[in-house]
Parts: C-alpha cells; structure tokens; sequence
C-alpha cells in the first residue's frame, strides 16, 4: 500500500522519539492549566532541585502503568540544539512535541511508555490478498495505540516556574503556527491551541498542534507539562491509528496519573 509522507513520518515516530519530522504530515483549565498556584501551593516550603540519579528514581518505568510498556525512548530525544523552530517564541512549543523540556533545566531523563495494543489478534491477511483500503485498516487499527514520551526535568532556583511560563506564551504566542526544523528535517505547524490540563501538579499546560494541510487531513499532536516544585514533567503522545481514521485522542492519562503518583 502507498501511504502519503505523513503516514509514513507518522509511522516512524511511533518507533523512535516523537519528532519533528512526524509534525511534517502529520486542538482551558483557569486553574491548573493557567500555571497557577493556590495559597497553599505557596506555604509548601522551597522544593529541591533534583539530580539525574534522582529523576532517573522517580520517572515511570516497567510495570508502573497499567497495560503500558515502558523502556527508553527509542532513538533518543533529540539534542535540544538540532531542534530550531522558524520563529524563535515558538521553540518552547516545538521543544516539548520533541520530548525536550522548555529552559535550562540542570537535569533530565526521559522514558517511553508504549501502550499494549487490544486489537484482535487473528492471523493477519497476505498482503497480496488485500485491496489498499483493507490493508490500511489492517495497519490503523495495528497502530491504534498510544505513544507516550516521558521527560522529567529538575531546574535551579525558579527556572521550572519560568521554563513553564515561557511555554505558556509560546502556546497563546503560536496559535496561528509555525514551521521548524530537526536535523535538516523541516515541517511545520498551521495551528496551536490550549486544552485543559490533567490538574496533577502545582501548575500545567496542555496543547495540540496541528498540520491541516497535508494531503491526509488534520493530523494533531498532544503534549502537556506539569511543574511539581522545581520539576517539570513533559508528556507527549501520539497514536497514528487514531490520527489514521480521525478518531480524537489526548495525552495518555494513564501514563500522567503514574508519573504524578511518583511526583506526590
């Protein structure tokens, strides 16, 4: 079966880090998703800033989400340097869809959590037997899963609280898009929106990006980053079935509700 640049970018995204290039075919919390802290947020006394060894103990891994694999992120995240979006306010954006937190964190890791695919498992057609339509069915409903690249981030000081707040700009800063590039690869965005947030940590954000001008329709990403003290959790998903046959997703909750457990 042909698919279209964005399936097949799509596609590749799913089995390495969610990149740039799956943008290129590839939608308001008042409270939480506005970063904002209560009262009692603020008697909390002064969080610590985490070490590498120390994120590495608290970010999920096997068997902490249910009907999830987690392993490392294959491929690795990016190098935040090779990663530049056209307009320099919209990095923070394009950062985050790539499994990189915004700022300058002084430490991170991130994880990749793969969720188990509950399709039926009966013995797959010949290729040679299927029309192009049947055979991306057969591939939709393969890849109707959600994929989930995990980052935690620790920051000095008040770097989480501002890393956070130049994110939230960049989302209300880019809602008419923006193109970029990753190691020469270039796509680009036609739309950025807020969505509500999870509600887990002190302060998030959530948002979609989407490119609606690739020949296969709207395709959208979904990230959110949640401060918890001075860590930042970035979460970023992606489930090409759903993209495949328009079916709405969001970032995995599952996957949240297990990192903030480990965050509390």
């Amino acid at each position: 079966m042909k698919r279209s640049p964005g399936v097949r970018l799509c596609a590749t995204a799913a089995v390495s880090v969610l990149s740039l290039a799956l943008v290129t075919g590839c939608g308001d919390d008042k409270s939480k998703g506005s970063g904002n802290t209560s009262g009692k947020d603020a008697a909390k006394p002064a969080a610590k800033t985490l070490s590498a060894a120390e994120l590495q103990k608290l970010i999920i891994t096997k068997g902490d989400v249910p009907g999830h694999e987690v392993g490392p992120v294959e491929g690795g995240v990016p190098d935040r340097s090779k990663v530049n979006a056209a307009d320099a306010k919209c990095e923070p954006v394009l950062h985050a869809f790539t499994g990189i937190a915004p700022g300058a964190p002084a430490a991170n890791t991130s994880r990749m959590a793969t969720q188990e695919n509950k399709a039926p498992t009966a013995k797959p057609s010949s290729p040679e037997d299927l029309t192009e339509g049947a055979l991306k069915d057969e591939f939709s409903k393969a890849m109707d899963l959600d994929v989930t690249v995990v980052t935690l981030a620790s920051y000095d000081g008040d770097g989480a609280e501002r890393a956070l707040a130049s994110l939230q700009d960049a989302v209300k800063a880019c809602a008419g898009g923006f193109s970029g590039e990753q190691d020469g690869e270039k796509g680009k965005f036609t739309k950025v929106a807020e969505e509500k947030s999870s509600g887990t940590g002190d302060a998030s954000v959530a948002f979609t990006a989407t490119d609606e001008d690739g020949e296969d329709g709207a395709l959208p990403l979904h990230s959110e980053v949640v401060r918890h003290g001075r860590t930042l959790a970035v979460y970023t998903t992606v489930n090409i079935g759903a993209m495949m046959n328009k079916k709405p997703y969001t970032v995995s909750a599952p996957v949240v509700k297990a990192q903030a457990a480990k965050l509390t």
